[in-house]
């Protein structure tokens, strides 16, 4: 067997681990169930493919996101390891073979979403693997206590129970300790087990600016940074306004969102990649598993709706390690919509019913039907067949999602497919038969290998020039061998697919637990609330974070818009939450000028309080009326 640094050196090149990957490593090699805690960019992945390619068997690993999925198993084959996915874009057909090379082959990656758990072909299937370990990716997911909580985890413990002595190892990049507990307690951990880095990222300087002008704050932000950056935005229409903005003021910037073609968001995203757009505008979607790892700001021109979800997509800056900045606009508009978010992400139940029967009446279900069948979706046209506000429609269909109904996949690009039906023997004999197919089907073979025990992803244009035809003519000449089943040819996708995942039920029936509505609805509120804390409260940022998170006795991290504002003015950061308090209650209980608050705050240094109160009216936090007095801005 070899070990973990010989696996890491020979498949990724790299001489070392990273703080804590090796902990966590050892723990699962030993057959312990193990929780991850590392933060963005603080290479996850390796933690089950390293103990993966150690261990005799299978790894399953869970995963809800498919474009993720098609990534890493990418990666790992360039690499010479055998990965496979199943996801909702492939046919029965195509599934039954990977699940059969999954038991009967050298297999030793299985990537699969918490949805496929509950699929008889699967579990039957699972029954006969030899499986070492099971990863939990987006672990936090499992906790109704979580930010992105998905009833379809829950599934999880129950396979455990076919395998009981097979380890799980469970990893996310952000949990507080309600979450950490649940995640355990969810997974049947055989007794609690936790290793990870703590969240702090020193490199980074978390910033919060409060700014009416956001447009023109913008512009001067990325003129003064320098590298690439991403800002996220909290619509589509935003993402091609800002670039399209950023673009007209020389700064090259390109859009980034799911509802382009799969070759506008490959464009932007590949340009983004190689430094020839400098910035990235994309709604938060974008950045999950993306290796760029010399990203020099995160700049989020509106306010995520969590401190778990900003944590994530500001961690994405300076993941080499090197110096990076995470700023954060606000104004009082985006508080008072993100409240209405909350709103409108829970529409009546009587709303959610009715989006299910439109569901089925668009897929022309019979009650009853439809079970674990995968169609193309578009919500667009579905919204407006059936006369629907489509935003209302979209959370609909996640909470039907979240209640186990249903699943949308995300709109991936899943590229063509190839495999031979036939055995060698067969195909000679065919290619006797139809002597015009012959050398299209040589070219087959010697361009794709492994053709007749797995599926191939091919390019059309590629074997197009290899077997010197046109496009239209390879189309032609791969849909007849499909069409005479010498192939199985799968054209590669680029729309959302629905699956029921029960048959049709009447929507009269349909149930939606407390913890998939009325709970989620106060946690999302409760998280609200926090992140508009961490936008008021005149404390370090980092030190902020790092207590959400469940982090004690952390120090400031002398870099933050806090903690810089706090040494210019000679105040300590861990006082500079009790001076600005200190400050706004005497704003609220009367009106003083600059000069008479140091006897009004008399145990706080006078030229320090002076400028600190004039620093707030500067920054708009503070104002002056006609008689010089500081009161809050709009009483003036």
């Amino acid at each position: 067997m070899n070990s973990a640094h010989d696996i890491l050196k020979e498949y990724w090149g790299y001489n070392s681990f990273r703080p804590k990957q090796e902990d966590i490593i050892n723990s699962v090699v030993s057959g312990k169930d193990t929780l991850a805690l590392l933060p963005t960019g603080g290479g996850k992945s390796l933690c089950f493919q390293v103990p993966g390619l150690i261990l005799d068997g299978l790894c399953i690993v869970i995963s809800p996101l498919m474009a993720l999925m098609y990534d890493q198993v990418n990666n790992l084959r360039k690499r010479g390891i055998e990965a496979y996915s199943i996801t909702s874009a492939m046919q029965l057909r195509e599934i039954d073979r990977v699940l059969d090379n999954c038991v009967y082959g050298n297999v030793k990656f299985l990537y699969v979403s918490p949805e496929r758990l509950r699929n008889e072909l699967f579990m039957e299937r699972f029954r006969k693997m030899k499986v070492s370990m099971i990863a939990v990716d987006e672990a936090h997911c499992i906790s109704q206590w979580g930010y992105d909580f998905r009833p379809s985890y829950l599934q999880i413990a129950e396979i455990r129970l076919l395998k009981p002595d097979v380890p799980v190892l469970a990893l996310t990049a952000s949990a507080t300790k309600a979450v950490v507990s649940d995640i355990q307690h969810r997974l049947d951990f055989r007794e609690e087990n936790v290793l990870g880095n703590s969240f702090a990222r020193p490199n980074l300087s978390y910033n919060v600016l409060q700014s009416e002008g956001k447009e023109s704050r913008i512009i001067d932000i990325c003129k003064r940074m320098q590298g690439s950056g991403i800002i996220y935005c909290g619509t589509r229409m935003r993402t091609k306004e800002l670039a399209s903005l950023l673009s007209h003021n020389g700064i090259s910037s390109d859009a980034y969102h799911a509802g382009m073609s799969t070759q506008e968001r490959d464009f932007s995203f590949q340009r983004w990649m190689k430094n020839e757009a400098r910035i990235i505008c994309a709604t938060n979607a974008f950045g999950m598993g993306i290796d760029k790892p010399d990203v020099r700001f995160v700049l989020h021109a509106d306010v995520p709706p969590n401190p778990e979800s900003y944590f994530q997509e500001a961690g994405r800056a300076g993941r080499d390690g090197h110096k990076a900045y995470a700023v954060l606009l606000y104004n009082e508009p985006d508080i008072l919509k993100l409240q209405k978010q909350v709103d409108q992400k829970f529409p009546s139940k009587e709303f959610i019913r009715k989006v299910y029967r439109c569901i089925g009446n668009y897929l022309q279900y019979a009650p009853g039907a439809g079970k674990d069948t995968s169609n193309n979706f578009d919500l667009s046209e579905f919204a407006r067949k059936f006369e629907l506000p489509y935003s209302d429609a979209m959370y609909a269909i996640q909470i039907l999602e979240l209640a186990g109904y249903l699943t949308l996949s995300e709109t991936a690009f899943i590229p063509s497919r190839l495999c031979f039906e036939v055995n060698r023997q067969d195909l000679y004999s065919y290619q006797v038969a139809n002597a015009s197919m012959d050398d299209f089907i040589k070219v087959i073979l010697r361009t794709y290998t492994g053709t007749f025990e797995q599926y191939a992803n091919i390019r059309e244009d590629e074997l197009a020039r290899n077997a010197k035809l046109t496009l239209k003519q390879t189309l032609e000449k791969l849909a007849l061998l499909h069409h005479h089943h010498i192939i199985d040819f799968q054209p590669k996708s680029d729309h959302s697919k629905i699956t029921l995942l029960t048959g049709r039920v009447d929507e009269r029936n349909i149930l939606l637990p407390e913890e998939v509505y009325e709970l989620r609805k106060k946690s999302e509120t409760d998280r609200l609330h926090a992140i508009t804390r961490y936008l008021e409260k005149k404390q370090c940022r980092s030190v902020q974070l790092l207590e959400y998170f469940g982090e004690r006795n952390t120090k400031p991290c002398n870099q933050c818009d806090v903690c810089r504002e706090s040494n210019k003015h000679g105040i300590a950061p861990q006082d500079f939450e009790r001076i600005n308090q200190a400050v706004m209650d005497t704003v609220i209980k009367g009106a003083y000028t600059v000069e008479e608050y140091p006897s009004q705050i008399p145990n706080l240094p006078r030229e320090s309080l002076i400028e600190y109160i004039r620093w707030k009216i500067a920054n708009g936090e503070l104002a002056l009326n006609n008689l010089m007095q500081v009161v809050m801005p709009g009483m003036e």
